[in-house]
């Protein structure tokens, strides 16, 4: 079955920096676009960011860009998300999903992966 694992999530101060990580499984990593979303306390899902299947071409949410970078290396079968000059505001649980700028939850989500950017 397909499963994503995120990791990396973390405490961190506002302007620090974090990356996150996506281990995934059970199909052919490489043929298929990823995202990240998020999802603030209290808040509705966010579409963050996306990257094709081969990593040429990136997208990124206006709230995160120029700050946060997605990358993949197919091999290990691996997402990541650096996240750098962090606000309060990118305090959320993390998710990675299949698919390009994936927006709502499928049956392959994981647990997530908890930041809080502190005030």
């Amino acid at each position: 079955e397909v499963q994503l694992v995120e990791s990396g999530g973390d405490l961190v101060q506002p302007g620090g920096s974090l990356r996150l990580s996506c281990a995934a499984s059970g199909f052919t990593f490489s043929m298929y676009a990823m995202s990240w979303v998020r999802q603030a306390p209290g808040k509705g899902l966010e579409w963050v960011s996306a990257i094709t299947s081969i990593g040429g071409s990136t997208s990124y949410a206006d709230s995160v860009k120029g700050r946060f970078t997605i990358s993949r290396d197919n091999a290990k079968n691996e997402l990541y998300l650096q996240m750098n000059s962090m606000k309060p505001e990118d305090t959320a649980v993390y998710y990675c999903a299949r698919g390009w700028k994936v927006r709502d939850r499928g049956p392959s989500w994981g647990q997530g992966t908890e930041v809080t950017v502190s005030l």
